[in-house]
């Protein structure tokens, strides 16, 4: 079975690129966060204070990050999950990247401030992961 719309290939590869890229997002979140804030080199010294003291999109954006690194832990889990208890590739990484482009979507509803948009797109992608995790205990039982 083609994963969206054959755009993503049914190899294992492709779930563990999604991880790749969803270990990334936070980092970006940051470079983002710091550009909106203006950071400068000076800023370097202490990078995390300058975070704290950002406002508006920069705030928000350094709060997408922090949200990043919250739930990125329980989607690794469960993508490994599911692979070690033989889910279906395809499956697996149409919920994987799924998950990334939720997560994606995420991050800019939270940098333009759609709290219940951005709320919406959370539950999605942590249903993402809770069915990877599902699948998994099916299969192992």
């Amino acid at each position: 079975m083609s994963t969206l719309l054959g755009l993503i290939p049914d190899t294992a590869a492709s779930a563990l690129w999604a991880m790749v890229v969803a270990s990334l997002l936070p980092v970006c979140m940051a470079l983002t966060a710091k550009a909106f804030g203006g950071f400068g080199l000076a800023d370097n010294a202490h990078p995390r204070d300058f975070l704290q003291r950002t406002t508006g999109a920069a705030a928000r954006a350094n709060a997408a990050q922090q949200n990043s690194y919250e739930t990125l832990p329980v989607f690794l889990a469960a993508v490994l999950a599911a692979m070690l208890f033989f889910v279906p590739q395809s499956i697996i990484n149409t919920l994987a990247w799924l998950y990334v482009i939720i997560r994606i979507g995420y991050c800019v509803a939270y940098i333009a401030n759609l709290a219940t948009f951005r709320s919406i797109l959370w539950v999605l992608s942590m249903a993402c992961s809770l069915m990877l995790f599902y699948l998994a205990i099916r299969l192992s039982i």
